[in-house]
């Protein structure tokens, strides 16, 4: 959808004036804190101390309100807290009566979707664990988690994952039922639906079990297994307790009090994904807001225009491609309307950093701010349905600063967090009261972070998870002998305690000169350049950089037009010598700041984007590099041969 173009969707809740991003503040928000909510009698029924209690405290406490919503035939559709609760205790006593014990393992394979949530409230609920399984996973992939995880019951959402798993289904040895979201028709009673065993439930002699189970979950019983993406080697289970999930929500909500029940959360990370199910699931339900589904990642736009959250959850992809649909639709703009923005981006970038570090304003940036604030940004946040957003937070990898700097500038408060998989998601993150551009912010409360002689990042804290399911070397591995967790990224903390991450271990570039050279840094301005949509930097054992380089080919369609170049396919297009100056001319720019050896010295430019399809990139949108680096082996060589 174009981004001046606003979608007719609903207004779930009463019109509020702007949020303009110096009043983002505890003092003035417009939802009430939960320890400020008013109690109801016997809503903590259950141990706060797992997640399943705190679901089910929460549905008794909010009963008939709006839990969840799902888009079904163009509208949003709600479900309340205790029609929630009440499938959730139904898909429990199902999987009890498919002998599910507490420990066993329950797989969902599956988007996000209501139902997930069920199935995974569901296992939980009963004292079982559940291993998510990335909706975009092949039959192999899939089949390699259930197999490591000793999966007894599969959830898979539609006929398209139950086929890829029945293809491999003589392969799968600990698997003895699948559970269909959707009514799908398969012979064999090792295939149920999704409302056949909340049938199995309704029918279910002794439904006390259920409560018995959920009373005797422990704190440090095992919650799930997520399983890493594997850019290096087979995907690992991360053992994540029931303490690591509530800590970690807990460390969450105490960086970003402000938020609470009345929000409006836009759910479109991958709940299989460790940010995805910890800050914008978890974290959701704690505080009791209401979660909306995206309905996928492309009508991300078209849905916050519908429902305008309050808070959003995402990875820097997301921002890139809402700076770049920006930039290109100012950069198209009558004369007078591209000069009135880039003269409001200009006033937000003097005055955004006292706008983050909470500082007064100069006289004339204040009048000026305010008057772009009126004539540009206002605007703008409404036409992005972001004219009610109070936190987006970043996570999952690096923000570039000018795109970090942008957003927080026109009013948009973007938050930069880390963590990994292995610490439950959350050790760091920028906040309102502590912020720093370029860094992931202070660590939580509880957390201790320190650096290794080499810089990598050594983590402590509740959030850690247990170690890899089955896989005792892979643990101790990762540890230090004092207990630190090695996280694998090298970085530097200020003296605000603020981190800054600048690579990888793995991902350093040691050159052939012996430089080591932070790839990421590079990359992170090459994407901020309207016309590239992805890159990977090149270099180990090479006497210069050079880049593989993904055209934004929107963009780049429409200004070769304009220069009259005709040309017949992506293959054709970027061959063409003019196309190639182009890209040489923006990349000398992009690099002028850089040091000589941290340089693009060659580049190629190639024909599509990469893909999880491909398998170049990961589930969250990572790219995975040695993918990259064989499926591009001559055209590399082919840069060096040039280069020689």
């Amino acid at each position: 959808m174009p981004l001046d173009t606003l979608a007719a969707g609903h207004r779930f809740l009463p019109e509020q004036s702007l949020i303009r991003p110096q009043n983002i503040l505890p003092d003035n928000t417009r939802c009430l804190k939960s320890s400020e909510e008013p109690e109801k009698e016997g809503i903590m029924a259950y141990s706060e101390k797992n997640i399943a209690g705190i679901f089910h405290n929460r549905a008794e406490k909010y009963q008939y309100e709006t839990c969840i919503r799902y888009k079904k035939d163009g509208r949003y559709v709600p479900i309340s807290w205790k029609e929630m609760q009440s499938m959730v205790t139904r898909a429990g006593l199902g999987l009890i009566s498919l002998g599910v014990e507490p420990a066993d393992m329950v797989g969902i394979f599956s988007e996000n979707c209501w139902q997930w949530l069920v199935a995974d409230l569901a296992a939980l609920s009963i004292g079982a664990t559940d291993a998510p399984i990335y909706a975009t996973n092949s039959a192999a992939e899939a089949a390699y988690i259930v197999n490591d995880s000793l999966t007894k019951v599969l959830f898979v959402s539609d006929k398209d994952h139950l086929d890829r798993i029945l293809s491999v289904k003589a392969r799968l040895s600990p698997l003895q039922f699948i559970v269909t979201f959707d009514e799908i028709d398969v012979p064999g009673d090792h295939v149920i639906s999704f409302d056949e065993l909340m049938r199995r439930g309704d029918a279910s002699v002794d439904k006390s079990v259920f409560d018995s189970r959920l009373q005797g979950i422990l704190p440090e019983g095992l919650a799930t297994l997520i399983y890493t993406s594997g850019t290096t080697g087979q995907p690992k289970g991360v053992m994540l307790s029931h303490d690591n999930f509530v800590t970690n929500v807990m460390q969450a909500y105490a960086s970003h009090s402000i938020i609470g029940h009345r929000d409006e959360s836009l759910a479109l990370l991958p709940w299989s994904h460790s940010l995805g199910r910890t800050v914008s699931l978890y974290l959701m339900i704690q505080i009791g807001a209401t979660i909306n589904l995206a309905e996928s990642f492309s009508t991300v736009l078209e849905n916050m225009q519908e429902i305008r959250p309050t808070l959003v959850v995402s990875v820097p992809r997301l921002f890139e491609k809402l700076h770049s649909g920006i930039m290109s639709k100012a950069d198209k703009a009558p004369p007078l309307k591209k000069k009135l923005f880039e003269w409001a981006v200009a006033v937000s970038d003097r005055a955004v950093d006292y706008l983050v570090q909470k500082k007064p304003m100069p006289g004339t940036i204040r009048m000026q701010y305010d008057l772009a604030e009126m004539l540009v940004f206002s605007k703008l946040r409404y036409t992005l349905g972001l004219d009610r957003i109070r936190i987006f937070i970043s996570g999952g990898g690096p923000l570039a600063t000018e795109i970090d700097r942008f957003f927080n500038g026109i009013g948009v408060a973007v938050h930069n967090g880390y963590g990994l998989t292995e610490t439950c998601t959350v050790t760091n993150v920028n906040r309102f009261d502590v912020f720093e551009f370029g860094s992931v912010g202070p660590a939580l409360p509880d957390t201790q972070v320190r650096l290794a002689q080499d810089g990598e990042i050594l983590i402590k804290g509740p959030q850690v998870m247990k170690g890899y399911f089955n896989k005792p070397d892979d643990t101790k591995a990762v540890f230090t002998d004092d207990g630190w967790f090695m996280t694998g990224d090298i970085g530097r903390i200020d003296d605000r305690g603020c981190l800054y991450i600048t690579d990888r271990k793995k991902d350093i570039i040691v050159t052939a000169g012996g430089k080591n050279i932070a790839p990421q840094n590079i990359e992170n301005s090459l994407v901020s350049d309207l016309f590239i949509e992805q890159c990977v930097v090149i270099g180990e054992g090479k006497k210069f950089l050079s880049a593989l380089i993904v055209p934004n080919f929107k963009e780049l369609t429409d200004y070769v037009k304009k220069q009259g170049v005709s040309f017949n396919s992506n293959e054709d297009l970027v061959k063409k010598p003019e196309i190639i100056a182009f890209y040489e001319a923006r990349i000398k720019d992009l690099m002028k700041d850089y040091a000589r050896v941290e340089q693009i010295r060659r580049f190629c430019i190639l024909p599509r984007e990469f893909s999880i399809d491909t398998g170049e990139l990961t589930p969250t949108l990572k790219i995975k590099r040695k993918i990259v680096n064989m499926n591009y082996a001559a055209e590399i060589d082919g840069m060096y041969r040039e280069g020689e």
